[in-house]
């Protein structure tokens, strides 16, 4: 059953929005390889439609051209290749080729979510149609679904580029430095992988002391620990389950 739900019905399913996919009675780990082979039949249908498209309509296209120029009805001043031309123009302006090439690129862009960032994102105009839904049942919601979509495109773009910078980079150890701004004391930590979990203003505890988690970027530049995390030190913390947890081994650099 996992064989099917993974290859056979799953790519299927992994071109509906997340939110139908939740409803669905399956594991979360079958949507990544799903959607990956969902992506892939995505974008070869797109690249097959294109050159059969190009086939059917180009070369009727250039023939008659052909034949037409031969023949001589387009007059002298028309060449055989300035009709070539225009039937190229036509074919990349036509509505049936910005269709199939945006089913390539979306292809493309889902395959390289779920091989690289490993997510499941779903086919756009169903995601599309899942916002319409919405707006049709809330109205007034129509800025904060604005505002979803954006922050959807950055997350998606920004999750492949994440991947791609971390895989040329070698795991290092992290590098810790402290400094004092004013009377606080600020630990800055520069790491070569994300940590997981670590948005602002989560409670840190460092060995033993407390910080919280005031700032976290990515240096695009940084040759081998792009990812930094900004945290400032409390005075005291209680342990509790929200509290991340962190081990140095070592004091941090002052700085």
């Amino acid at each position: 059953m996992r064989f099917f739900f993974t290859y056979i019905a799953g790519p299927f399913l992994a071109f509906l929005p997340e939110r139908w996919r939740q409803s669905l009675p399956l594991a979360p780990a079958v949507w990544p390889r799903a959607a990956f082979v969902s992506g892939l039949l995505e974008c070869v249908a797109g690249a097959v439609g294109l050159a059969y498209w190009y086939m059917l309509s180009m070369t009727p296209m250039i023939s008659g051209g052909a034949d037409f120029v031969l023949n001589g009805r387009a007059g002298t001043e028309v060449t055989e290749h300035q009709l070539a031309g225009a039937a190229l123009l036509v074919f990349a302006t036509h509505p049936r080729t910005w269709l199939l090439a945006l089913l390539f690129a979306e292809g493309a862009l889902r395959l390289l979510c779920a091989l690289i960032a490993e997510e499941a994102r779903g086919s756009f105009p169903l995601y599309l149609l899942d916002r319409a839904l919405f707006l049709a049942a809330h109205p007034g919601e129509a800025g904060a679904v604005a505002r979803e979509i954006q922050l959807n495109f950055i997350e998606t773009f920004e999750s492949v580029r994440e991947r791609l910078l971390v895989a040329r980079l070698k795991h290092f150890t992290d590098e810790l430095q402290t400094r004092r701004e004013g009377g606080e004391e600020y630990l800055e930590i520069r790491a070569s992988r994300r940590k997981q979990g670590w948005d602002p203003p989560k409670i840190v505890r460092v060995d033993q002391l407390y910080y919280r988690l005031e700032d976290s970027s990515v240096d695009q530049l940084a040759p081998d620990r792009p990812f930094r995390y900004t945290l400032r030190r409390l005075e005291a913390g209680v342990p509790g389950r929200n509290v991340l947890l962190y081990k140095t081994g070592k004091a941090p650099a002052q700085v």
